[in-house]
């Protein structure tokens, strides 16, 4: 059974950030909110925990996960960050938006697309997750907590947070609760990995971007 956490949204409490933090540090997986939607995450450099955040999610060794960084100089020390990259991510941090980078060898395998070597970063607008990259002083898996059902749809019980909480509290050690409602959208993901910049999925903050960057799609 998951230990919740009530946490204040504006001024997280210390200590139950950093009772969090150790416990991430030890291993444990967390369901918390972010700028977007609740996610599932651990520290990086937690490999049993990695491991079982994908298998929570089903995801398969060779989707990529993404992680948060607490700004643009800790993105840097993760991934390989051109001009034209760092230009049009200091427009968008902190947001929702996730950029797809190349890594570098901070980065375990276990996390990054194994083909292309790239994996996908969040520098979030959320105090209780920067709060939580303060403390722990690694970056932390975010994943979406919700589930699709058998037609590959997201159900709309899926984004109410006390079913979502009964789904994941034998799943997780940690749960996060903000009295926040969970969010509806994901993350825009725009890939940088190459010269010209793509955007993979609309999601949160996508009209944002018009008229500011062009983009291949």
């Amino acid at each position: 059974m998951a230990t919740i956490y009530q946490l204040n949204s504006e001024n997280p409490q210390e200590r139950s950030i950093e009772q969090i933090t150790d416990a991430l540090k030890q291993g444990a997986i967390m369901l918390y909110p972010t700028d977007t939607v609740y996610a599932i995450g651990c520290d990086l450099n937690a490999k049993s925990a990695v491991q079982k955040v994908r298998q929570i999610k089903q995801l398969s060794s060779d989707k990529p996960l993404t992680f948060l960084c607490s700004s643009l100089s800790h993105i840097s020390e993760y991934a390989v960050v051109t001009d034209e990259a760092y230009r049009i991510m200091k427009r968008l941090i902190p947001g929702p938006y996730t950029f797809v980078l190349p890594t570098t060898k901070l980065v375990p395998k276990l996390v990054m697309s194994p083909k292309r070597k790239t994996t996908g970063i969040r520098v979030p607008d959320n105090n209780i997750c920067q709060s939580l990259l303060a403390s722990l002083n690694n970056p932390i898996i975010s994943t979406s907590g919700h589930f699709p059902d058998d037609e590959g749809k997201y159900p709309s019980y899926n984004w109410e947070k006390a079913r979502l909480f009964d789904h994941l509290e034998k799943l997780v050690d940690i749960i996060i609760d903000n009295d926040d409602d969970p969010g509806l959208k994901v993350s825009t993901i725009l890939d940088l990995s190459t010269s010209e910049p793509e955007v993979i999925r609309k999601g949160l903050g996508w009209e944002n971007l018009d008229n500011l960057f062009t983009f291949s799609n």
